[in-house]
């Protein structure tokens, strides 16, 4: 089971030149980057932590590219997605996100993600309220997951 997010979620993981086609792309459009990186990927989850700072004014998509690199380098263990934000009605709005890197899983496994399960509760009256929990939040610490 493959987690799909974003973009291209269904299509197998984009390679290097795929990821800088479409850099050029939201450079282009004068989109403004950032990369961010979780080991909790929950559908919920919107906000990720921040690989440094927005990349706002970067209009070289080769150096945008290096940061990926150096996240993937140092955030191996992480989930990496690329956010494209468009400013043009004056509020940031993000156009455009994907995955670009997925942990190297401790398993024999190649495309296996731990997932999710739905947990159900009986709340007052007849409500019933239901949530999802990731399985790897379960079983390990933060930063241990993958």
């Amino acid at each position: 089971m493959k987690i799909t997010q974003g973009a291209f979620s269904y299509l197998a993981d984009l390679g290097d030149d795929q990821i800088l086609n479409q850099l050029k792309y939201a450079v282009d459009r004068s989109l403004a980057v950032s990369i961010e990186y979780t080991d909790d990927p929950h559908p919920r989850n919107a906000y990720w932590q921040m690989w440094g700072l927005p990349l706002f004014d970067m209009r070289d998509p080769s150096a945008i590219m290096f940061e990926i690199r150096m996240a993937k380098k140092y955030r191996r263990n992480y989930y990496i997605k690329l956010c494209c934000f468009d400013n043009a009605r004056g509020v940031e709005s993000c156009v455009l996100s994907f995955i670009v890197h997925r942990p190297q899983l401790y398993t024999l496994k190649p495309i296996y993600e731990p997932g999710f399960r739905m947990s159900r509760q009986e709340a007052e009256g007849r409500k019933i309220v239901y949530t999802l929990e990731s399985y790897s939040v379960i079983a390990r610490a933060e930063g241990e997951r993958y």
